[in-house]
């Protein structure tokens, strides 16, 4: 078993073909309660992967949870920070368009949690998504991949209207949503 990646909440582990992320303990916290914390935290990241590839979204595929592990499919893609495009962009747009349409938020639209392989895009790390179909939501979504946009590409306004277009075909109330992405975005300037 390789470690491929440790964060504040979880320690990320490869197994042949199998991921395996496993919630780690916070010592800070009460036992009984982290342990619920964790134990839904994983639960609630399952279901979600699981309920936004019924919807058509690529995620890796769910092989077994327990109380504090999710094993699922490895995804030997490539981060989309390292070829992202105009054209990809509007790719991510289709792609998070149909990931609001059904009432999910990622929660971390970064490219790096968006893989490229075989000519498509996979969406992982669902560690902070949740259900909400409110503007507010969809657009802290967005604004969140913007900024990610902004402080890592430098053709950053390209990528972000060619998003705006593909996100435009698939969700219908795309126009709104971006419109609280402005709002959003004024927001934080002058805070």
């Amino acid at each position: 078993m390789e470690v491929i990646a440790s964060g504040a909440e979880a320690v990320i582990t490869l197994e042949n073909d199998t991921i395996i992320k496993t919630r780690i303990q916070k010592r800070y916290r009460v036992k009984d309660i982290d342990e619920v914390i964790r134990r839904e935290r994983t639960r609630t990241e399952a279901r979600l992967i699981s309920e936004a590839r019924r919807c058509g979204i690529p995620t890796p595929i769910i092989r077994d949870v327990t109380d504090f592990q999710i094993k699922m499919e490895y995804i030997d893609g490539i981060p989309l920070k390292k070829i992202i495009s105009p054209l990809l962009s509007q790719m991510i747009g289709e792609l998070i368009g149909r990931l609001h349409g059904c009432g999910i938020v990622h929660g971390d639209l970064t490219t790096s949690n968006i893989l490229w392989r075989d000519n498509k895009l996979f969406l992982i790390d669902f560690g902070l998504a949740y259900l909400d179909k409110t503007l507010e939501a969809r657009g802290v979504d967005i604004h969140v991949l913007f900024q990610t946009y902004e402080s890592t590409h430098e053709n950053y306004e390209e990528l972000i209207r060619s998003f705006k277009i593909g996100y435009s075909r698939t969700f219908k109330d795309a126009d709104e949503v971006i419109e609280r992405v402005k709002q959003i975005e004024s927001r934080g300037r002058y805070a």
